[in-house]
Parts: structure tokens; C-alpha cells; sequence
């Protein structure tokens, strides 16, 4: 009887520790999948008809979690992977970091939040809140041109420190910063930043970002980019407009100027979704300028998950045009 009783307190405290490691920590699993069917043709290219996995948003497999740490300060950490749902490969592409989408630890507090790890840019946060097709690399004119066009990198980078302030009257900012850790090429540090206000129906950004290492072309040194982006909800449409300017310095330093407009128009328990986008290098070259239009539906089956349907059109200098016709499924856990 007397052995039993220090057991029993000594389990009694185990299962009190537990319980309180469980109300001080969580951990979620969750993730997007995408995949879409139909003839894809970017301008000057063959016409191909494919079933594709991303194509309007990125498939992706995550895990986040925090602790909290007392005083109004938690750890947390977020890992998130990107996947190839029509091939089961992993990545965005071959060669792709396993973790390319997020991978951080950081601390969250009254102060905001930082992040140490592989951060995404604000810059590629500004340009997908602030047009009809968010983060689509297949459909969205806005991150067509930005980011397989103009802005050399990644949307997301490595070796990086990150911020994000509390929000003040629905404003807030985020910065981020990384090192070159002496890679081939590296010219230094990249910078980034921007500005989001979110009041009633208005809201707009302004966005900026120096790029000294990762992905500038052979020659360059470096890469300065700037975007200003709004939105305005009239209730019966929701409107976007963004404009910018990417510099790129090299022996001859190249300038490219985008603008895109589009809205989205509730029907039913979907979206119609419309979206123009112009860009314009200084260059000569074919392809210099490029001018996307996309309009597609994007209907709400479920809370998590949509089926869609788009068509674009893509035109650029000297090239042939191209059509691209899809429909697909996107579900969120």
C-alpha cells in the first residue's frame, strides 16, 4: 500500500504533464491538391493537350505547428512541400528543394512574427492578393509576367530572416532579407518588403525587392523591382489593378514595365474571373512584349473544395499566339 501510493502520484503527474504539453503545443497536417485537363499553348508554342497538376493553384503538402512559451511569446515552425500530383513526383520540377515552399522556425508575439528558415517574398504575396487569379502559374496574367517573366529567383528564399508586424488599423508590414553565403554568382543580399491595408471593401499594397543572388541572368548584378496593387469591392464585382517596373543592371541594363487589371463577379456559389495583363521590356528581342487576357468560372462545390474552367489568351512580340482551354479541380484540408 505504501509502495502504491508514490506510483500513483508518479503517474498522476506523468498524465498532468502530458496534459499540459498537449494545451501548450499543437501540430497540423494539411495541404492543396490541383489538377486540371485540357490544350495548353503559351504564346509561340505547340498546342498541348495534358492533364497537369498546379495549374491554378500549386499542390503542396504541409506541416505547422507551435509552443506556447508563456507571456504571450510562441515558437512555431511551419515545413510545406510542394508535389506533382499528375506524375507523383515530388517538387515543382525536377531538381526542386523538397521543402521549396516554406521551411522556418521563428517566435510570435505583441511584437509580430519572424520566421528564420525559407521564406516566401512579399513581393509574390503583394502580386497573387491583389489580382482575379491569385497565385495561378498557369492562368494568372500578373504572375505569368512577374514571375516566369521579369523578376529573376524564386518566389520563395533561402537563407532568409523574415518579419511580419501586427496589424495598425489594418495596416501592416513585412520585410524580408537573405544572404548570399557565397554562392557562384552572388552579388550580395536580397531585400524585400511591403505595405498591406485592408479597410472595408478598399485594400492595396505597395511592394519592393532587390535581388543580388539566386537567378539573376549571366552578367547581371543586380535587380530592383516595385509594384503598387489595389482592390476595391463594389458588391456586385470585386476589382483589381496593379502596375510596376523590374530594372534589371547589367553591361546593358534592361527595364521592364507591367500592368494588369481584372475583377471577379460573385454568380451563385461561384466567381467569374477576369484578368488582363501587359508587360513590356525594353528589349527588342521576341517575346519583348507580352499581353495575357484569362476569363474563367470558378465554382464552390464544397467550403474545400472548387471546380474551375478557363480560357487564356496569350500574345507576345514576333511570336504566334496562343490559346490555352482547361478545367479542373481543387481541394483544400
Amino acid at each position: 500500500m505504501t509502495r502504491s501510493l508514490p506510483l500513483a502520484a508518479a503517474t498522476a503527474f506523468g498524465l498532468g504533464m502530458v496534459t499540459m504539453a498537449q494545451a501548450q503545443s499543437s501540430v497540423s497536417v494539411y495541404g492543396l491538391m490541383d489538377m486540371s485537363a485540357g490544350q495548353f499553348q503559351a504564346a509561340g508554342a505547340e498546342k498541348v493537350w495534358k492533364a497537369e497538376s498546379g495549374n491554378m493553384t500549386t499542390s503542396f503538402l504541409g506541416f505547422k505547428g507551435t509552443e506556447d512559451l508563456g507571456g504571450g511569446l510562441k515558437a512555431r515552425f511551419q515545413i510545406e512541400h510542394f508535389l506533382r500530383l499528375d506524375a507523383g513526383a515530388a517538387g515543382r520540377y525536377n531538381g526542386d528543394a523538397f521543402w521549396a515552399r516554406t521551411a522556418f522556425v521563428g517566435l510570435q508575439g505583441a511584437f509580430g512574427a519572424s520566421s528564420l528558415g525559407r521564406n516566401t517574398t512579399p513581393l509574390f504575396v503583394s502580386t497573387l492578393l491583389f489580382n482575379p487569379f491569385g497565385d495561378s502559374f498557369g492562368f494568372s496574367p500578373s504572375i505569368r509576367h512577374w514571375f516566369l517573366g521579369a523578376v529573376a529567383g524564386d518566389t520563395v528564399w533561402s537563407n532568409s530572416l523574415a518579419y511580419n508586424s501586427p496589424k495598425y488599423g489594418g495596416l501592416s508590414v513585412n520585410l524580408l532579407g537573405n544572404l548570399g553565403e557565397g554562392a557562384a554568382g552572388a552579388q550580395g543580399k536580397n531585400l524585400g518588403g511591403n505595405l498591406l491595408y485592408f479597410g472595408g471593401p478598399f485594400a492595396a499594397t505597395l511592394a519592393w525587392q532587390q535581388v543580388r543572388n539566386g537567378g539573376l541572368p549571366v552578367g547581371a548584378t543586380k535587380q530592383d523591382a516595385f509594384q503598387l496593387g489595389g482592390s476595391y469591392d463594389i458588391g456586385a464585382a470585386k476589382l483589381f489593378l496593379q502596375v510596376g517596373q523590374v530594372k534589371t543592371e547589367a553591361a546593358t541594363d534592361t527595364k521592364t514595365r507591367l500592368y494588369e487589371v481584372g475583377a471577379t463577379v460573385p454568380v451563385g456559389l461561384g466567381r467569374l474571373l477576369a484578368s488582363y495583363g501587359h508587360a513590356k521590356a525594353s528589349a527588342t528581342a521576341a517575346g519583348a512584349t507580352l499581353k495575357t487576357l484569362s476569363l474563367g468560372y470558378d465554382h464552390n462545390l464544397s467550403k474545400n473544395t472548387d471546380v474551375y474552367a478557363v480560357y487564356m489568351n496569350d500574345k507576345a512580340t514576333a511570336l504566334d499566339t496562343g490559346n490555352t482551354f482547361a478545367a479542373g479541380i481543387r481541394l483544400r484540408f
